[in-house]
Formats: C-alpha cells, sequence, structure tokens
C-alpha cells in the first residue's frame, strides 16, 4: 500500500505537518523580505529538513499528470503573498533524490515569493531507482486536490498494472470470441483455370451490368443472372448455340467465371457479394488515440428522426429474399420503416420481433407491405404471413399489402420467364387455379431495381399520410443543423483528451 510505502521511520505526515505548523507559528520557514530565518540550511527541525531551493527539483511527471502550473495563476501568486507573510506552513515532500512529490504549487509560489529554502519532508524513496513507485507516491499525495477530468484519467492511468490491463482486455476478448482451431495439413494444389479470349462476350456482358447498376454494388449473382437473360451473350465465342439461358448450368458457369475474373482482378472484388455467407471483423485499433479520435469522428453521428411516429398506422416491410432486401433496404431507409428479410417463408423470431415493435408503437393497425416472388411459394408467403400475424398473436387490425411481385407487374413490364411454376410446390395447386397451370414464375429480382424501388415507395405512399411524413422531414433538416452544431461544440471540448491519450 501507498500510505506504508512512504511512511518516515521516524515519524508520518500528518505527524510532521502538525510539528510544522509549530514551529511555523513561532520561526516562519521562509528567506523573503521582512522573514528571518534563524536555521541553517540541511539542518534538521524535528522531522523536517530546510533544503537550498536550488537544490529541490520539480518533477516532470507531475505536469503530465495533471495541470502544468502557470507562475501568473491568480491563485499562484495570492499563495506567493501568502507565503512572503507567513512563509511555508506545510512542508513540501521529496525523494531522497531531491523530486518533489507532493508541493509544487508551494514550491511554485516559494519561487515568486524569493524564498532561497525550503521546509522539507523526505520520503523513503528515489525517483531515479525506481519509477512506478514515485508515480504512485505522486498521485497519492495528490488524492485530495480538485482535480479535472482528464487529470484523473490520466492518474487512473497510474495507478494500473500494465500488465494486469492487457490480460484483462485479452480475457474479454475470450469471452466475446473465442475459436480453437486445429491446423489442417493441406492437400495437393489447385490452379484456377486462365481467362481465355472465348470467355470475352459473357465477360464483357458482366461487367456492363456491373457499370449500369454501381449504384446499387454490391450486387448478387442472381440478380446478374437475370438482367444477362435480357441481352443473353454467347459464353463461349466460338460457340454459336451457347447463348446465356436460364437453366442452372449456366448460372454455374457465372459463377465460375465472376470467381475468377474477381481473382485476377477484371472485375473489382467489392462489385459482387455473397449475402448468404455473412462475414464478421473487429474493428481494432493501433493505440489509444486511434480509438479516441474514431469515436470524436463518430460523435453525435447517425441520428435518425423517427419519421413514422406521427404516422396513424404501424408500418412495417416484408421482403422474402436477401437479394431484394439488399436493393430495398435503401427505401425502407427512407421512410424509416423496418424492414424484414424471410429468406422465404419467415421463422418465428422475425415475426415476434415485429409484434413487439407493433405493440410497442402504441397504435392501433399494422400495415405490412410486402415483397415476394410470383410464383407458388411467393404468392402463399404473403397470405400466410400476414395470417399468422393476425390468428397467432389475435392481431385483428392488420393489413397486408403485396407490392410486387404482381401478374399485373409480369404482363406490363415484360419480364423475363424464369422457370415453370414448380408444381412440387404444396402451394401449386392454389397458385395453378389463381393464374392457370400454364403460368410460369418470376422473381423480384426480374424487375429492374429502380422499378423495384419504384413500386414499393408508391406501395408505401399509399398507406401512410404524406402530409405528417413531410412535417417529419422539415424537422429532421432543423434537427440536423442543432446536431451539428452541438457535435462541432463537444469535439471542441473532447479534442484535448484525443491529444492526451
Amino acid at each position: 500500500m501507498i500510505p506504508n510505502l512512504l511512511a518516515d521511520p521516524i515519524g508520518d505526515l500528518t505527524d510532521c505537518s502538525r510539528e510544522t505548523a509549530e514551529l511555523a507559528a513561532a520561526t516562519p520557514f521562509a528567506e523573503g523580505k521582512g522573514s528571518v530565518n534563524r536555521r541553517k540550511p540541511g539542518a534538521k527541525i524535528g522531522h523536517v529538513r530546510i533544503i537550498p531551493f536550488n537544490a529541490i527539483r520539480p518533477s516532470p511527471e507531475n505536469d503530465e499528470l495533471y495541470r502544468p502550473i502557470d507562475p501568473g495563476d491568480p491563485e499562484i501568486v495570492s499563495l506567493a503573498n501568502s507565503v512572503r507573510e507567513r512563509g511555508i506552513l506545510e512542508p513540501i515532500v521529496i525523494t531522497t533524490d531531491n523530486w518533489i512529490v507532493s508541493g509544487h504549487r508551494r514550491y511554485a509560489a516559494a519561487k515568486l515569493a524569493g524564498l532561497q529554502s525550503l521546509p522539507c519532508r523526505v520520503a523513503p524513496l528515489s525517483r531515479e531507482d525506481d519509477r512506478d513507485r514515485f508515480l504512485s507516491a505522486l498521485r497519492e499525495y495528490n488524492r485530495q486536490r480538485e482535480k479535472s477530468f482528464d487529470e484523473k484519467v490520466r492518474e487512473t492511468v497510474v495507478s494500473l498494472n500494465p500488465d494486469e490491463a492487457y490480460q484483462a482486455l485479452i480475457s474479454e476478448r475470450k469471452e466475446r470470441s473465442a475459436v480453437e482451431v486445429e491446423a489442417l495439413q493441406l492437400r495437393g494444389e489447385k490452379a484456377r483455370a486462365r481467362i481465355t479470349d472465348a470467355k470475352t462476350p459473357f465477360l464483357d456482358a458482366i461487367n456492363q451490368i456491373l457499370a449500369t447498376f454501381k449504384g446499387y454494388w454490391p450486387l448478387s449473382e442472381r440478380f446478374i443472372h437475370y438482367k444477362l437473360l435480357n441481352d443473353p451473350p454467347l459464353t463461349h465465342a466460338s460457340k454459336p448455340n451457347s447463348a446465356y439461358r436460364n437453366e442452372k448450368r449456366f448460372s454455374k458457369m457465372l459463377s465460375e467465371l465472376a470467381t475468377r475474373a474477381r481473382i485476377a482482378g477484371d472485375i473489382p472484388e467489392e462489385a459482387i457479394e455473397d449475402e448468404t455467407r455473412p462475414v464478421t471483423v473487429w474493428r481494432c485499433v493501433p493505440e489509444p488515440g486511434a480509438f479516441v479520435q474514431q469515436q470524436l469522428d463518430g460523435l453525435l453521428k447517425g441520428y435518425w428522426r423517427d419519421l413514422m411516429q406521427s404516422q396513424p398506422n404501424h408500418i412495417e416491410l416484408l421482403v422474402e429474399k436477401n437479394t431484394a432486401a439488399n436493393i430495398l433496404r435503401h427505401v425502407a431507409a427512407q421512410y424509416c420503416i423496418p424492414m424484414t428479410s424471410g429468406r422465404g417463408f419467415s421463422s418465428l423470431p422475425p415475426r415476434i420481433a415485429m409484434r413487439k415493435r407493433f405493440e410497442a408503437s402504441g397504435k392501433d393497425k399494422l400495415v405490412v407491405v410486402i415483397c415476394s416472388d410470383f410464383d407458388p411459394d411467393g404468392d402463399e408467403i404473403a397470405h400466410s404471413f400476414a395470417r399468422s400475424m393476425r390468428d397467432d398473436y389475435d392481431l385483428r387490425d392488420i393489413v397486408a399489402i403485396k407490392a410486387g411481385l404482381t401478374l399485373a407487374q409480369v404482363q406490363e413490364h415484360e419480364l423475363p420467364s424464369a422457370v415453370e411454376a414448380k408444381q412440387s410446390s404444396t402451394n401449386y395447386r392454389r397458385f395453378a387455379a389463381k393464374y392457370g397451370a400454364a403460368q410460369n414464375a418470376y422473381e423480384l429480382e426480374a424487375l429492374p431495381p429502380e422499378l423495384l424501388q419504384q413500386i414499393t415507395r408508391e406501395a408505401i405512399d399509399a398507406v401512410i399520410d404524406r402530409e405528417l411524413f413531410n412535417q417529419e422531414l422539415a424537422q429532421e433538416k432543423q434537427d440536423a443543423a442543432h446536431i451539428q452544431g452541438l457535435r462541432q461544440e463537444v469535439t471542441k471540448l473532447l479534442g484535448k483528451y484525443r491529444r492526451a491519450a
């Protein structure tokens, strides 16, 4: 413990202070004008020694831990006036090698007052021999002083054991994500086939699609597949019958060529993404200053006003698959509407989450805007989800709207036929009875992205109070200005902590 570390064999600091005060009442420890010192430098006065002023050394660590002392500070000037009149009433604590542990402000005041020597109590430790013990002592002697927030931060850092802090950090990481890996002895070698000139038309067609829809990157291979069907390229330049078709073997060709092209640098790596295989990364920084800067850069950013809060109904967007959800996420964000990607028939947790959001909204009616394929299962998804919300949770005031894909949209936009409706689906008979047994199936990705977004916006606009929505938008602009001003002021205030870190 620090108190034991600093205990003087011949007395503690409390006793020293009391005796010093008594001695000071009789003879001030001062050598300025108007004062008399009948003690010789170095002579013992109880537990106190008189040390020449020039022999005492202010500790540079004090300025690192606490505010540097300004001789022009009114408090220091006032203390210097008191020292001239009454002398030093509380001895300065120094190390055996004359570095100040406690009393930097008194030292500065004594310097202004013109003293030639100071009363000092020597603590049994050396700054040069044991820097860690010295820093701990410096902190302990200043424990009662009033400190700013950044001083407290630096003071706490001194008290921490770096090894223990690091072990705590490692333990926290292990708790959050621990991975045990058994190394494999890799079998053989495998090189990707070179992209030949015969694949040029195929590759050019893919890159043309990527360039056209760059604003929607990353695209899915499924999306590219449907765009290729609009103007099928030759998958092999020397084979006239190799035009791209809506068959599994052609989509596999697409996947293989897109993979090789990204590895070879012929397609930007960030242009295509497999959303069914998410990747998790950790936000690491090289040192504390970078972390503080990172937090300041993001300070008070990411504000989203609830644009739906004044709407009479609670509105949500349900999308059948992730590939379409990537496109419609922009629309959901524009309206601040929750979006659920069901990946086919939705499991129970997404329905539970939607019910809880609806109940928390306090509104009477739940409106679900649905986007699903035009096929037996996609048609049933729109019905089964809403039916489950109504019957399983007794939500009688639920309105389900299918924004797309509908037969009317297929016919209006002359969408390319995907595949025949699956007769193996349990929902086929219902679908065939409604639309005809010869009706093909169509997927959401068959719609151009901007068109899919447009029909979804139109469906949402049809169920909201647009005037209330526009009022929320206007208020959000005012909010943004207020937050920006607040962020600038707070960043100025906290900027010094980044430098300290």
